[in-house]
């Protein structure tokens, strides 16, 4: 029978594997920061990524909204439409 691999006991010790197998060294991921200045700048990058962010997400949305009418279009155009071999 095959051995599964050991769980990690420590859930930090898990999201670490998870996030960086290579143990390359992540600055700043999990050590604060005393710096206020530091701490505005990461807080205005974050917002400025949030703000990317819901803005593709509304794209995405507008492009499903989109998609959803171009196929309501098309499925009413070929019920419309006079069947090929149909007597009348």
């Amino acid at each position: 029978m095959a051995q599964q691999p050991e769980l990690p006991k420590d859930m930090f010790e898990f999201m670490q594997k998870m996030w960086n197998p290579l143990n390359f060294p992540l600055p700043g991921m999990f050590t604060p920061t005393a710096n206020l200045e530091d701490i505005e700048k990461k807080i205005t990058e974050m917002k400025t990524v949030e703000t990317w962010l819901t803005m593709n997400v509304g794209f995405v949305q507008m492009t499903i909204k989109t998609l959803e009418m171009q196929k309501a279009a098309l499925e009413s155009i070929a019920a419309a439409a006079p069947k090929t071999g149909e007597k009348k």
